[in-house]
């Protein structure tokens, strides 16, 4: 019944339409259909007047913004959209994904409706906050239908389905329908010139040769010749705070070598259990346990000097193909070695597929990064701030060393050393500070039953 009524109403406002193609009453007055707001049509400017005006046959349109996915972002690039023209949309549905400064993150709809006009397509960048974007209407509105032939038609030349007339069978677009509207175009107006690429004008000779080459759109490129490639919200993001650090941040710089081979038995042992967790794991929760046993280290710099933070949020550095992200572990000194291990991989995965919630990388008060898995036996990472300290941790290495003395004399054991370097802010942890953590971080790593990671 109820869609019977909406029908009889969409139907009464076609019926107006045509009676009153002519003029238009309002208040007792006729006014010319020059004047009409939306009578260039319904494609171009026409038909975006006609979808802005402030309501279609009594229902409003349902603007939809480019929305602040992230507390520091600015502009986002629209990435893909996963809805299309005419689809309904349910309020929770996935519209589109959106590139931020951090991360792809998928925008869902907060109404119920159909989507009926984009109007910022994928693939552009540089969207401002609040940009109108598509335009959404709460019931299905001017829905076409077109049959197989008529579409292809409309396809291939590029027509608008919206300027055919109807003269099949419940308004169905037919094939002579597209064919006729197709010759149409042809008597008023020209195609559209197809975009030609010109050459660049090349500098008159000076007798010297340019650098680079000057190389020419759809020619094989000259050597020396190079392809601009355009840098990514991310990337543009990382190489900012990277180069904040790097100037604003005095860098210091402590290493040690830790003994893995408690933690590597104490692996065997819950692997045998059943229970898979990883160095990385274990040099989490260390990290975390000596920073609730130093909380001076668990500071950051902010206007006015140090800050003591009351939580430990660990980030932990992950490679994606858009850049490094640091998703966070918090308060991960109060987890168990199982649940951290749980957490951050499902954290890492959402990481590599561009899925992180903003607050899933924000907040961290200590980060580490660790290149062991690629080979890397030493390295010094850059501190994110505005935190004070980061963890940079190598690979594992096998080294043969003295033990203590026994009543047979020396005996040569085998030991499992990595290298681990913490690069701290100077002005928050200074070289003495920095040397007892780390000593603090060996024995909790080297004894991991006293830091209660079982």
């Amino acid at each position: 019944m109820a869609a019977s009524i909406r029908l009889g109403r969409r139907g009464v406002c076609i019926a107006l339409r045509a009676i009153k193609h002519n003029n238009l009453t309002v208040q007792n007055r006729l006014i010319p259909q020059s004047k009409r707001p939306w009578t260039a049509g319904r494609t171009g400017s026409g038909f975006r007047h006609f979808f802005l005006s402030p309501s279609v046959c009594g229902v409003a349109p349902l603007k939809v913004e480019m929305p602040a996915l992230s507390p520091t972002m600015e502009e986002g690039n629209l990435v893909k959209w996963l809805k299309k023209e005419g689809d309904e949309v349910a309020a929770g549905d996935a519209l589109c994904e959106i590139e931020t400064d951090k991360a792809v993150v998928v925008m869902e709809s907060n109404e119920d409706g159909v989507l009926a006009k984009i109007l910022v397509q994928e693939g552009s960048r540089g969207v401002r906050l609040g940009t109108l974007i598509a335009l959404m209407v709460s019931e299905a509105l001017k829905q076409l239908r077109l049959s197989p032939a008529a579409r292809h038609i409309l396809n291939t030349h590029g027509l608008d389905p919206h300027l055919a007339k109807a003269t099949g069978p419940r308004g169905l677009i037919t094939k002579e329908d597209a064919m006729k509207l197709l010759g149409q175009r042809g008597e008023g107006r020209p195609a559209p010139a197809p975009l030609t690429v010109s050459a660049p004008a090349v500098a008159p000779s000076s007798g010297r040769p340019s650098f680079p080459p000057v190389s020419v759109p759809g020619k094989p490129g000259a050597p020396g010749t190079f392809t601009e490639i355009p840098a990514s919200n991310v990337r543009r993001v990382i190489a900012q705070r990277l180069t904040q650090s790097k100037t604003t941040i005095p860098h210091a710089y402590a290493s040690v070598d830790c003994d893995l081979g408690a933690v590597m038995k104490l692996r065997k042992q819950l692997a045998a259990e059943n229970i898979k967790v990883s160095v990385n794991d274990f040099i989490i929760k260390a990290a975390a346990v000596s920073l609730r046993e130093m909380p001076e280290v668990n500071v950051m710099w902010s206007g006015d000097g140090p800050q003591p933070l009351d939580s430990i949020h660990i980030s932990v550095a992950v490679a994606t193909p858009r850049g490094l992200i640091t998703p966070i572990i918090r308060d991960a000194a109060n987890k168990g070695l199982q649940e951290i291990a749980a957490t951050a991989k499902a954290l890492a995965q959402k990481a590599r597929d561009g899925k992180l919630l903003p607050e899933e990388y924000q907040g961290g008060s200590f980060s580490i990064s660790n290149l062991g898995m690629f080979g890397i036996s030493e390295f010094s990472a850059v501190i994110n701030p505005p935190q004070a300290c980061i963890l940079a941790v190598g690979s594992t290495r096998a080294e043969l060393s003295l033990a203590p003395q026994d009543p047979d004399g020396p005996v040569l054991r085998t030991q499992q050393l990595m290298t681990v370097t913490l690069s701290s802010d100077g002005r928050l942890v200074d070289d003495e500070l920095a040397s007892r953590f780390l000593e603090k971080f060996r024995t909790n790593l080297e004894q991991p039953q006293r830091a209660s990671l079982s």
